[in-house]
């Protein structure tokens, strides 16, 4: 198993664990259960945690794949830097979570508080995770870039003539 595998592996957790933390966070704020929060702080934590983990792999998939044909160093690099800034934003979610879940369990009197704060820092790392997530498909994933048809059909040879014959 190599680098690019094992970031295959472990880079959605992050993203769609984010996606199904907010929702649950959301709905235990408006049902105002603190264990439903409380799994979501879990999911908060546990894809921070991966976050690292793909953070960790992405330089070694970076290097197996950015010489293959259709891929590109840009497209490579824009995934990157946004990885970047959710990895940062996850972190801090992730602490947060870790604070929030103490406050909850303890039942303390700025629980709610954080639950907020917690809530906000999820909703920017959704933001963050949608692109990452596009990014990091487009990489491999040539037909859902925005300019497929026409960069592939000028980079291929042979879809050239079909082109000018047309």
């Amino acid at each position: 198993m190599n680098d690019a595998h094992l970031h295959l592996l472990v880079n959605h957790f992050p993203i769609i664990g984010t996606f199904f933390g907010l929702g649950i966070l959301i709905s235990g704020m408006l049902l105002k259960n603190n264990s439903v929060k409380n799994t979501a702080y879990i999911l908060f934590i546990v894809g921070a945690i991966f976050a690292a983990f793909s953070m960790g792999t992405g330089e070694g998939a970076e290097e197996l794949v950015e010489d293959l044909p259709n891929i590109g160093k840009q497209i490579i690099h824009e995934h990157k830097e946004i990885a970047e800034k959710l990895a940062i934003v996850m972190y801090a979610t992730g602490f947060l979570a870790l604070l929030s879940l103490y406050m909850s369990i303890k039942k303390h009197k700025l629980a709610k508080t954080f639950s907020f704060i917690t809530l906000g820092l999820a909703l920017l790392a959704v933001v963050f995770a949608k692109s990452v997530g596009t990014t990091g498909g487009e990489i491999r994933h040539t037909e859902i870039r925005t300019n497929t048809v026409s960069e592939s059909n000028e980079n291929t040879p042979g879809l050239q003539n079909e082109k000018e014959e047309d």
